[in-house]
């Protein structure tokens, strides 16, 4: 099974949105091996940002993600990076499809609510970042046989 980091960012927090995003993931047939709220700060901020330093919204978007709590998870399924991804829409809620969260609920394309790797390979360092390998649980549920026909 494959695992992606998703953040559930302040704006998703403060707009008391996390259980639905969370629902939705579920709802997608992806479960939840890893969670946990944490007050992220500047040096994880820009650890998790590295790729973006330098660019003018760099500084932005260290402030924003440490202004608040946030939700770190670890989402496992078939092909968990791409669902998840598509199950948040595009970065910009302007352009992102009807039904995905995004598009149902940001504001703006600095204000997405979410956060999801982007590759398998960004998804494990990322996952790194946030948890130790004791924090993530392998666990089944009764529903996985229904999902993967075994």
């Amino acid at each position: 099974m494959q695992q992606t980091l998703v953040l559930l960012k302040p704006d998703a927090v403060q707009r008391g949105l996390m259980g639905e995003i969370i629902s939705r993931l579920e709802r997608r047939g992806l479960k939840i091996v890893a969670m946990k709220m944490i007050w992220m700060d500047e040096a994880l901020a820009k650890r998790h940002y590295a790729i973006h330093e330098g660019k003018p919204f760099f500084a932005g978007l260290v402030d924003f993600i440490t202004s608040s709590p946030i939700i770190a998870a670890v989402i496992e399924g078939e092909n968990a990076v791409e669902m998840v991804r598509r199950t948040m829409g595009e970065t910009d809620p302007a352009i992102a499809n009807p039904g995905t969260i995004r598009a149902d609920f940001a504001l703006d394309i600095g204000r997405n609510l979410i956060h999801g790797s982007d590759s398998e390979e960004n998804a494990v360092k990322e996952i790194e970042l946030f948890f130790s390998k004791k924090e993530i649980f392998d666990y089944s549920r009764d529903i996985d046989k229904c999902l993967t026909g075994s």
